[in-house]
């Protein structure tokens, strides 16, 4: 994207501002659907900045621009905001102004702050609302510039959607519906609008290619104890989905028509929402007679994160031959790395080519981080044209990738010793691997929390004072979003206990600005351990990545012997799994990385 663009952009929005009497418009991330990665015809926030990262809202006065993001993306936001009118506000640095504030400011007594309705979330939109309300400050939600401004705008997508079959979803469209029917009951609800297209997908068995990366397509759902809806643009059914989906008691109508349909429900209708997952034009469409449940955590996201034994089983077949991929991948980079002709651009290209040879292989999950050196010190780091550097023979190549298979979803992190490590290096790398080994052993209650459990991870490396910013892990759909909630393991307070049959991500890592990082990262299971008679039940993590963990940077003097034996039966489980998939050469070079230290 070309930053001389964006001044030229910000002048036409601020032209459209004063046509419509706003001192400030705020312009989120998101789409109607409030997905972390929106369809191209919601990215206005990427165009009108020029930002390319996946988290940030613009905030655009009369006078002044500027865009809010996280630590993960302030060295990109600093690059790609150069000259382009918008100045970088870095969330969680000390003297940030927040946005709200700044909003409040730049609007001034009596000022008018628009949004779009439709891309808002409906519980910042209240927060935003009263905030602005108390300093005597208009809300205009029903207006979107970009319809006007943005005249290449792409349009919304309308790709085909496929169903998932029942031996791959494990669990029937109408089984789901009856079920999520007997969770609105507890709730005493009526009836629930879907608006998360990972919800849709997972409701209604559906998947399809609309959003980079996650394997979903536009669409809304509602479910009720009279009747289940699909709204969907019919370009994007074949007579053959829409029959199946038939068969399975859904009623098929117009994308557009969720608004209408909201409007027109009969009164005293009792309906579920969560307020973080539906847009606030939707949320205002709700008749004010109809009784609004909203609940922190959506039935449908906590019966989605708890994978059922045929979609588990998706995921360690997924596993496999991902492994193998893998396997193949890093041979060719030794050799690629001998001959002098590995670099991070290469190594994105050649995960997916091999990778695309396996069976089921669908497309990434997410777009490959391999971060050399200092690069690989950026967290979200995506090498381009401008900033792929060779990899030389000394320090540490971190790699973060993953791939959507019909029946499961990867996500893997390795960090790989190319030549010469330091000290230091082997030291941190250790410790990242101490904290990695100790969430992976972990025995503990039910309804136990991610954040009960994040300090195991980070514990060996908080002893050398060290740390680091992000998650300890994430939740993973299954042939779905490689970023699923509820569940999560991080520092931050998350209601959400850790249930059987959650996939989620083990991820500890250190990073030293300009000159390393360190991530391993393998997916675990909650899975059940013992029942005691005393004590309730226990839970532990099975791990279900299948590669090698680098052992040359590892300093076996730091580890334990329960350390030791974990990562020595590890690496046993992945050669015995992998193997048989494997020709001579291929076992050979498996056998030597995963041999006992």
């Amino acid at each position: 994207m070309k930053t001389n663009q964006i001044p030229e952009r910000l002048s036409a929005l601020r032209k459209y501002m004063e046509d419509h009497n706003l001192d400030v418009f705020i312009v989120p991330s998101t789409d109607p659907h409030l997905s972390e990665y929106p369809p191209k015809a919601w990215e206005s926030r990427k165009w009108i900045t020029g930002f390319t990262g996946s988290a940030g809202t613009a905030a655009i006065s009369k006078n002044q621009a500027g865009l809010w993001t996280d630590s993960r993306y302030f060295l990109q936001a600093a690059d790609q905001l150069s000259g382009t009118g918008f100045d970088l506000y870095k969330m969680g640095v000390a003297d940030t102004p927040d946005l709200i504030e700044w909003v409040i400011d730049q609007a001034g007594n009596n000022g008018t702050v628009g949004i779009d309705g439709m891309v808002y979330a409906s519980s910042e939109a209240n927060i935003l609302k009263e905030k602005l309300s108390a300093k005597g400050i208009k809300l205009e939600t029903g207006l979107n510039p970009f319809d006007t401004i943005w005249t290449d705008r792409p349009a919304i997508p309308k790709n085909p959607i496929f169903t998932l079959p029942e031996d791959i979803s494990g669990e029937t469209t109408r089984h789901k519906i009856a079920r999520i029917i007997a969770e609105l009951d507890k709730c005493d609800a009526d009836g629930i609008i879907i608006a998360a297209l990972d919800a849709v997908a997972w409701t209604f068995n559906i998947r399809g290619n609309d959003v980079d990366f996650n394997p979903v397509g536009v669409a809304y759902g509602y479910v009720s104890k009279n009747e289940s809806i699909l709204f969907i643009d019919p370009d994007k059914l074949t007579e053959k989905v829409s029959n199946e989906l038939k068969a399975e008691g859904v009623k098929l109508a117009g994308y557009n028509d969720i608004y209408a349909y909201v409007k027109g429900l009969p009164a005293s209708t009792k309906l579920c929402i969560t307020g973080s997952k539906i847009n606030y034009a939707l949320r205002q469409a709700i008749p004010s007679n109809c009784k609004v449940i909203d609940v922190p955590i959506s039935p449908i996201d906590k019966m989605k994160s708890m994978k059922n034994p045929i979609e588990l089983q998706g995921f360690r077949n997924a596993m496999i031959r991902d492994g193998v991929a893998l396997v193949r991948f890093y041979r060719w980079m030794e050799k690629a790395l001998a001959d002098g002709e590995l670099d991070e651009l290469t190594i994105a290209e050649k995960l997916r080519e091999y990778r695309s040879k396996q069976d089921k292989y669908v497309g990434e999950s997410f777009s490959t981080i391999a971060g050399y050196a200092g690069h690989g010190a950026i967290v979200h780091y995506s090498a381009t044209e401008a900033t792929n550097v060779k990899v030389e023979p000394k320090g540490l190549l971190l790699i973060d990738s993953g791939a959507q298979f019909m029946d499961g979803t990867t996500d893997i992190t390795r960090t790989w010793a190319v030549g010469e490590t330091t000290e230091q290096m082997r030291i941190d790398y250790t410790n990242v691997l101490k904290g990695h080994i100790a969430l992976a052993t972990a025995i503990f209650p039910q309804g136990t929390r991610g954040s009960q459990l994040d300090i195991l991870a980070r514990k060996p490396i908080w002893d050398t004072c060290k740390t680091y910013w992000h998650g300890t892990g994430h939740g993973i759909g299954h042939f779905l979003n490689v970023h699923e909630g509820p569940q999560n393991i991080r520092l931050e307070e998350n209601p959400t206990p850790l249930e059987i049959g959650m996939v989620t991500s083990n991820e500890p890592g250190v990073y030293l600005a300009n000159e390393y990082g360190i991530r391993t990262e393998n997916l675990i299971v909650t899975q059940e351990y013992k029942k005691t008679e005393d004590f309730g039940t226990f839970y532990h993590f099975e791990t279900i990545t299948l590669c090698p963990i680098d052992t040359t940077p590892v300093e076996k003097d730091l580890l334990t012997e329960d350390e030791v034996n974990w990562l020595n039966h590890y690496h046993a489980m992945v050669y015995e799994k992998l193997a048989p998939h494997l020709d001579e050469e291929e076992k050979t070079w498996l056998k030597n990385k995963t041999k006992a230290i």
